[in-house]
């Protein structure tokens, strides 16, 4: 009787001990992710104030070339803020979760 507690007792310990490797393996990759979408937001944000400078020179130039190249850039800081809205959105559910899941 002993022996068969003790052989169960060790085969939760290792099962135990595998899945909080596995544990430890995700909330890295998680964490590793999150510095990454919080260096993409900084870099976002620069780029953004960049091409917002660059829109507020005005045009001394009539060329319909240029006219589409300013307007590729206004595209361009559209996307830009529509992906760091996007992050940041997915980062407010997520924080949002955490905080009711604390209350609940």
């Amino acid at each position: 009787m002993i022996w068969a507690l003790s052989f169960v007792i060790l085969i939760e310990t290792i099962t135990l001990a595998i899945v909080s490797i596995f544990a430890f393996r995700t909330a890295s990759a998680i964490f590793r992710v999150q510095d990454a979408i919080e260096e993409s937001l900084d870099v976002l944000d620069a780029r953004y104030q960049s091409i917002s400078k660059i829109l507020n020179i005005p045009l001394f130039y009539d060329s319909p070339e240029i006219k589409r190249a300013v307007e590729d850039i206004r595209k361009s800081r559209e996307a830009v803020l529509y992906v760091a809205n996007q992050l940041t959105s997915i980062q407010e559910e997520e924080s949002g979760n955490e905080e009711n899941n604390k209350e609940g």
